[in-house]
């Protein structure tokens, strides 16, 4: 592959880094011929996103943290006219999150551009679908205490966005109610992937994935009748109540 071939020998060498991979949909074999190429760069002790920008390729750098915690740094390039993202993971952070996982415990981060945010558990699914192309990372599988603990966790946090919508399609608040109907799917759809055990990286498709699709229409009628459609939404979703469950981490 000319691209990973013009890109990959540059990023092995530079200091710090311990592991190259690659993720996203090129690595499931689900892209299309205009995916992006998704490259991890695994990295201890620090990184000096700086280099990236002296690799030779356009684009813009971000230092770690710049994106937040869970999608932390990395540059969008171009590589022989192809858009390459190279998104950094330091390796100390992703084991931590990997020991909190197999415990059942996380954290939900707001991401820009999601709905629901992003669990800490992600970058750890990254490892679970990546092929590495330099150096060794840990092997996961998804573990049965995530299945319980994120399933009643994210589906607690569905019921409490659906209750929230209620209320404003009640006020004639048709903006919020709608988004925070979709809110209430996204995340409902988060436990339901996560009791089957599915690791999510982000949350392209995952309402279809869940079997939720029903949910685009029902939103989608917010507009002249925001009341019926939560009513049709909370029938789809089947929300638990929320005096059943514990909406803390721990599910201990």
């Amino acid at each position: 592959m000319a691209v990973l071939d013009g890109i990959v020998p540059k990023l092995v060498p530079l200091p710090g880094v311990v592991a190259v991979v690659l993720g996203g949909s090129r690595a499931r074999g689900t892209n299309r011929p205009d995916s992006d190429w998704d490259i991890g760069l695994y990295y201890r002790g620090g990184f000096d996103a700086g280099l990236l920008a002296g690799l030779g390729f356009p684009g813009h750098v971000a230092q770690p943290g710049e994106w937040g915690r869970i999608v932390n740094g990395g540059a969008w390039l171009s590589v022989d006219g192809e858009p390459v993202d190279v998104l950094l993971r330091d390796l100390d952070v992703v084991e931590g999150w990997w020991a909190d996982a197999q415990a059942g415990r996380f954290d939900i981060d707001n991401v820009e551009g999601h709905i629901a945010g992003l669990p800490t558990y992600t970058p750890v699914g990254e490892l679970a679908i990546s092929q590495v192309l330099h150096g060794e990372l840990p092997r996961v599988t998804y573990p049965d205490a995530l299945r319980a603990a994120a399933g009643r966790r994210w589906r607690w946090n569905g019921a409490f966005s659906l209750a929230f919508a209620g209320k404003y399609a009640e006020r004639g608040d048709v903006t919020l109610a709608a988004g925070t109907m979709a809110r209430a799917t996204a995340q409902t759809a988060h436990g339901v992937l996560a009791e089957r055990g599915e690791w999510v990286l982000n949350e392209k498709g995952i309402v279809d994935a869940a079997g939720l699709a029903a949910a685009h229409a029902i939103i989608g009628r917010c507009a002249g009748d925001p009341e019926g459609a939560v009513r049709a939404l909370q029938e789809l979703l089947a929300p638990p109540g929320l005096d059943e469950l514990d909406a803390r981490t721990d599910p201990a």
